[in-house]
């Protein structure tokens, strides 16, 4: 906190590979800190926001069971880590018993996306129009129930994995799915428009949760479009509308407490984000690029780099790059004055660090003043 000038409202926590034990243990110790000394309530991963219901409400209410809420409550496998069961556990102990304000939130903030493709809009959208249903006029709803369930169809051609590599697999841009997207509009237009009448007449926290269900619903509708799409700039929309989805919703979570966000660097960082794919290189701005220019001062970004990763050939960094400059010095973990490091370096810029392993994305030098901070660990042991 001493590197900020003031509590962010949004503290964006980078890591630069997925799954690494000792980058979740972490976060998690970092989480306990900010939860007991500058009164974080809420923590947000790069898992999907419907999955993270499942977490949440065992948090505040103790729905379900441990075992249950890491195989529901995730999505990526997240569930599977010991850093992420260690993290639901401790925080669901920390709850016992404690005033409704005073307990700690779970968020995913990614949309309902894998690698392979996305997942139908029926949970979010159907869950919108309930609400809506038992709650204000029948003759404002723009649809029914049943309407909604025709144009749906089977889900199992919304989530057709080919249709990721082959566009015309896609259901995305059929006449039901244009309409889909009318009709989505039109429901979170309502959802807004009732507000007053809305939280009246169920709770803030349904009327919250029914907002992320029509983001969600908007945002799938949205990716399914462009994936149906035949243009070279096809995979950069799909990133951009993914990373639109991710900020939406840390946007909201930050109305409502100070949060603590964990993903990928890449998800996160201020300058564009870039990847390599089969199509070629792809670039486009991330969730905390967008975030940023929201709050200001209120978003922080800590990148998290690493030295070694030896079980994935990641070995000792050359001395010239930004991770060897760190690797040299004595202790194993450090918070790192990115603004001292760059009066320390002058004109002079690191190397690229080169990483023999896809998993690990090495820190960008060019970049360095866009970090609030650098979080660096010198080795990452096998899982």
């Amino acid at each position: 906190m001493g590197l900020l000038p003031a509590r962010p409202r949004l503290l964006a926590l980078g890591e630069p590979t997925h799954g690494a034990d000792v980058l979740l243990d972490l976060r998690n110790d970092l989480f306990r800190q900010l939860v007991e000394q500058a009164g974080y309530r809420t923590i947000a991963i790069e898992s999907d926001c419907l999955m993270g219901l499942v977490v949440d409400d065992y948090l505040t209410s103790g729905t379900g069971t441990l075992d249950e809420v890491m195989e529901r409550g995730f999505s990526h496998e997240w569930g599977a880590f010991a850093g992420n069961r260690e993290l639901v556990r401790w925080m669901r102990a920390y709850n016992e018993g404690r005033p409704v304000a005073e307990r700690l939130r779970f968020a995913g903030f990614d949309g309902p996306l894998e690698t392979t493709g996305a997942a139908s809009p029926r949970q979010a959208l159907t869950a919108l129009h309930a609400y809506l249903t038992a709650r204000v006029d029948a003759d404002l709803l723009p649809c029914t129930a049943e309407t909604l369930d025709r144009l749906l169809g089977a889900d199992d051609r919304w989530t057709n994995p080919a249709a990721m590599m082959d566009p015309s697999q896609s259901v995305g841009q059929t006449p039901e799915a244009k309409q889909l997207r009318l009709l989505a509009d039109d429901l979170v237009t309502l959802l807004d428009t009732q507000t007053p009448h809305l939280i009246a007449a169920s709770s803030p926290d349904d009327w919250d949760r029914t907002r992320m269900y029509g983001r969600t619903a908007v945002g799938l509708l949205r990716y399914h479009f462009w994936m149906a799409d035949t243009s070279p700039s096809r995979m950069a929309r799909l990133l951009g509308v993914r990373d639109s989805m991710m900020a939406a919703n840390l946007l909201a979570l930050t109305e409502r407490s100070p949060t603590l966000v964990h993903a990928h660097n890449a998800h996160l960082q201020r300058n564009k984000s870039t990847m390599r794919m089969w199509e070629g290189p792809v670039e486009w701005w991330s969730a905390g690029a967008i975030v940023s220019t929201q709050l200001a001062e209120g978003y922080a970004f800590l990148a998290t780099a690493l030295g070694t990763i030896r079980h994935h050939g990641v070995q000792t960094p050359p001395p010239d790059t930004l991770e060897g400059l760190l690797y040299a010095l004595p202790a194993d973990r450090y918070v790192v004055d990115t603004r001292r490091l760059a009066a320390i370096l002058g004109e002079g810029t690191p190397a690229s660090r080169v990483s023999p392993w896809f998993g690990y994305a090495p820190l960008d030098p060019a970049h360095l003043t866009g970090y609030d901070g650098i979080l660096f660990v010198r080795d990452a042991p096998p899982s």
